[in-house]
Order: C-alpha cells, then sequence, then structure tokens
C-alpha cells in the first residue's frame, strides 16, 4: 500500500513540474525588442518660426545709375536718382540697397541690363515711359547663379510711370522664387508703390510678400533711420 502511495505521489509532482515549465502562449507577447514596431512622432513646423541666423539673404536692386554711362563725377541729384556711395556711383534704390546691407547681414546683386540707359535723366524717363507703353522685356546683363541658396531676398526698384521698371520684369520672369520670401522696397516721387506690389504677387504668387519700404526721393540721404525702423519691424537687423 505504501508502495502504491508512493508511486502516485512521485507521478503527481512529475506532472505539477512539468506544467510549470510550460509557457504561457501570451506570456511575453510583444515585448521583444528586435520585432517591435515604433510609430515616429511627427512634429509639424510651427507658423512663423524664426529661422537661423545662419539663413542666407539677398539683397537685389535695380537702379538708374548703375544703368546708365555715368561717371564717377556725375553730378549727384536725388530727384535725377543719381547718387553716390563710398565713391562709387548708384541711385536712389541702389542708396537703398546698401542702407539694408549695412544693416543685415546678405549679399548684393545689382540687376543690370545688356543696353545702358541714357546718360541723361529725362532721356531715360523718356525711354523708360516708351519701354512701358511697348510692354518691353530688356535683357539682362548679369545673372543670379545660386538663388538656392537664399530663402529671403530683399528686392528694391524706382517707381516709373507707377510701374515696374520694364528690367524688372524681366527680373521676375527669369526666376521662379516659389516658397521664397520676397521684401519689397523702392523709390518714387511721391506715389509709393503705386499698384506695384500687387504686381509682384501675380508674377511670384507662390512666394510670400512682406511688407514693404517705400521711401520719396528726395528723402533718401536722410532715409538710414527708416530703413533700420522698418527692418526691425520685421524682425531684422539689431
Amino acid at each position: 500500500m505504501r508502495k502504491v502511495l508512493s508511486v502516485f505521489i512521485v507521478c503527481l509532482l512529475s506532472l505539477t513540474l512539468s506544467a510549470c515549465s510550460q509557457p504561457n502562449e501570451n506570456e511575453g507577447e510583444n515585448i521583444n525588442p528586435a520585432d517591435e514596431i515604433v510609430e515616429p512622432e511627427i512634429v509639424e513646423p510651427e507658423e512663423n518660426m524664426e529661422t537661423g541666423s545662419d539663413a542666407h539673404i539677398l539683397i537685389a536692386y535695380f537702379t538708374y545709375g548703375e544703368n546708365a554711362n555715368l561717371s564717377n563725377g556725375a553730378e549727384v541729384s536725388s530727384s535725377a536718382s543719381i547718387q553716390n556711395w563710398n565713391g562709387e556711383v548708384t541711385g536712389n534704390a541702389g542708396v537703398l540697397a546698401h542702407m539694408i546691407h549695412d544693416a543685415i547681414e546678405a549679399d548684393l546683386f545689382s540687376i543690370r541690363t545688356v543696353d545702358p540707359y541714357p546718360s541723361t535723366y529725362d532721356e531715360t524717363v523718356a525711354q523708360g515711359r516708351s519701354e512701358n507703353d511697348a510692354d518691353a522685356r530688356p535683357t539682362l546683363a548679369v545673372h543670379i547663379e545660386n538663388l538656392d541658396q537664399y530663402d529671403t531676398i530683399f528686392i528694391g526698384f524706382p517707381n516709373w510711370w507707377y510701374d515696374l521698371p520694364m528690367a524688372m520684369y524681366s527680373f521676375f520672369e527669369e526666376y521662379d522664387f516659389s516658397g521664397k520670401t520676397i521684401v519689397p522696397f523702392s523709390t518714387s516721387g511721391g506715389s509709393g508703390f503705386s499698384d506695384i506690389l500687387q504686381t509682384i504677387s501675380e508674377l511670384e504668387p507662390n512666394a510670400t510678400l512682406l511688407e514693404g519700404l517705400t521711401i520719396n526721393s528726395s528723402q533718401i540721404s536722410e532715409a538710414q533711420n527708416d530703413v533700420d525702423a522698418w527692418l526691425s519691424s520685421l524682425g531684422y537687423g539689431q
């Protein structure tokens, strides 16, 4: 009897240990790091995110004084759009471009035409009107070869006959500013931007157009404070 009971107990212990050694089929499911699939977190960029200090900025401008055969001794006259900057002849828009350049870290690009404008302002005014009436596209002599490296482009020009100089149409039609930020600035005899901002929006519909600055030609030499305040309002400069 004792022998039978002993055999029974041994068998019972054997079955119990065998059951304890079998893994639970649900135990440890999906905890193996090699098999676990983790979905990446998608972070949406914030609106109006500040660009880093390494963002590259270009200042492109068209100005009469750099598109005519004028000597460095040419008589300075803001009303004739002839100015002198660091010993070199430029125009009113050129002065603004250099003032912006002095306030922020940026590259300068002077828009030049193959055919120079007349050496007298009155003749240039007449030619500008003729080009406007003909919807002309003056051929550009210089070109931006590395536009992709610029996120923001300041673009300056004089207001000619309540419109962009036709060389600026050549400029906008040459380049695609999609995804870039355009910051316009201009000079005029009192007509401001006229409808030029709307024109730029139509020429570059996929660019972001920021608030521009327009300065009366008679106030160009004293415009640095206005330039600095404008840049500050846009988040540029000191």
